[in-house]
């Protein structure tokens, strides 16, 4: 639910012909934080620049009141006039979102360990599968010295997995807990502060009600039985949506430094540094600030790093590039996506199931795009949620599964912006069937890969 406000609080709300809110709008009024100003709900009609200028007109100094929705703003945690805040983000806290995430990795867990009375199996050994066995070979053994090669194409091998998650996992060891745990430990935590990355951005783009319910949407997700892995993904999340934040809040350094964390935790990550690009871009040619050009500069040094590391150990530049043609036959393919969608109006039975899943995660995708466009996505966050979802659709056979659709979240958060009341408990009653679906499917067979 949405925290409480104190009685010393004061309405932010300021409409331009001087009435009360209007009650169409879906974002109630509510109070500003010390040292914001007051601004105006988006659909005002303008008056020249003053307070309840449209939001779609820039207007006057960056970060003044009534600028552009889709740009960043002055000062850090300005209130724009396409959001109303009421408490400070560190005393925002998404509980329902971050309980229900907690109650799913707890009931999973004993699932598994029920499952193995019969199985006679290990949790480690039904948690730590697929990517989470290769990072723990990556932990365990390194990265290889001389690329694996088998019938003259690079052999599946760790290289194809970025550094962060190894290393991380690595630093927990010393506690003494096993490897394995501490790479699940490290998935399922950083998890909880994706759906706390994802919740704050959609705060902070839509006001408290919209990120408690993009938090909860994002908690259900069901790419999210990743978190029940050893994954990478919390990583790149929490990094990415708090990156963007930064975007947004015109802090060029921090957005930097979060995108080289994320683009030395997985190449998806890239797709933030276009959003640091245009940031940096709009900044430079409109307002002469070459500060902003350290984002894009720090953002893809996690990846440039990992390239560098791969070419001293290896000998072979493009090394990772290699192992992930050679081992897993994934390569950038743009007709990938349309022999999808052929292959399933041709015949909506003869595809496999990771076919009718690709179909699925295709149409969400585009689903996803139209609503994103409809919410007026503030450009960065619009960038990059198509940045990731054009990598994952074109890059086979990987394509739009569940995992790469949570990974772009900016659909995720369009979900929970635009929808309130019975669409959005249908929305996560849904999500939450899939989920337990998704995760039934990867934990019991193989039949797909995450």
């Amino acid at each position: 639910m949405p925290p409480e406000t104190t009685p010393e609080q004061t309405t932010a709300s300021v409409v331009a012909r001087g009435g009360p809110p209007s009650p169409a709008t879906d974002r109630p009024a509510t109070s500003t934080p010390a040292g914001a100003q007051s601004t105006v709900d988006a659909g005002t009609p303008p008056s020249g620049g003053q307070v309840g200028e449209r939001a779609d007109e820039p207007t006057g100094a960056p970060g003044q009141v009534g600028e552009r929705a889709d740009e960043p703003t002055g000062a850090p945690g300005q209130v724009t006039a396409d959001r109303v805040t009421q408490e400070p983000p560190g005393r925002w806290v998404p509980r329902t979102a971050l309980l229900v995430y907690a109650a799913i990795r707890l009931v999973t867990v004993a699932l598994v360990a029920v499952a193995n009375l019969f199985t006679h199996n290990s949790l480690l050994y039904d948690l730590d599968i697929w990517d989470g066995a290769w990072f723990l070979r990556a932990i365990e053994h390194g990265y290889p010295a001389h690329l694996p090669m088998t019938n003259g194409h690079v052999a599946a091998n760790p290289t194809a997995f970025f550094p962060l998650f190894p290393l991380i996992v690595r630093a927990i060891d010393v506690t003494g807990l096993p490897t394995g745990w501490s790479a699940l430990v490290l998935s399922a935590v950083t998890g909880a502060t994706a759906v706390y990355g994802v919740g704050l951005l959609a705060r902070r783009l839509k006001g408290d009600a919209a990120g408690l319910r993009a938090a909860l949407l994002f908690a259900v997700f069901p790419g999210t039985f990743a978190f029940s892995l050893a994954y990478s993904e919390g990583i790149v999340i929490t990094c990415v949506s708090l990156g963007l934040i930064a975007l947004l809040d015109r802090r060029w350094w921090l957005a930097g430094l979060l995108g080289a964390v994320a683009t030395a935790a997985s190449p998806v990550a890239l797709a933030f540094v276009v959003s640091c690009l245009w940031c940096a871009g709009r900044s430079v040619v409109k307002e002469r600030n070459f500060r902003a050009l350290v984002a894009p500069l720090l953002a893809p040094l996690g990846f440039v790093a990992f390239m560098a590391y791969l070419d001293r150990h290896t000998g072979v530049l493009n090394a990772w590039r290699l192992t992930e043609r050679g081992g897993w036959t994934s390569y950038p393919s743009l007709v990938y996506p349309f022999r999808i969608v052929w292959a399933f109006l041709r015949n909506p039975v003869s595809p496999t199931l990771t076919g009718q899943i690709l179909f699925v995660g295709t149409v969400a995708a585009v689903v996803g795009v139209v609503l994103m466009v409809k919410e007026r996505q503030p450009t960065p966050v619009l960038l990059y949620g198509l940045c990731a979802l054009g990598s994952a659709a074109i890059s086979q056979p990987v394509g739009l599964r569940p995992r790469f659709l949570m990974l772009a979240f900016p659909i995720v958060i369009a979900l929970g912006t635009r929808y309130e009341g019975r669409p959005h408990r249908w929305l996560v009653a849904v999500s939450a069937v899939l989920l337990v679906g998704f995760t039934a499917l990867e934990l019991g067979s193989r039949a797909v890969f995450p």
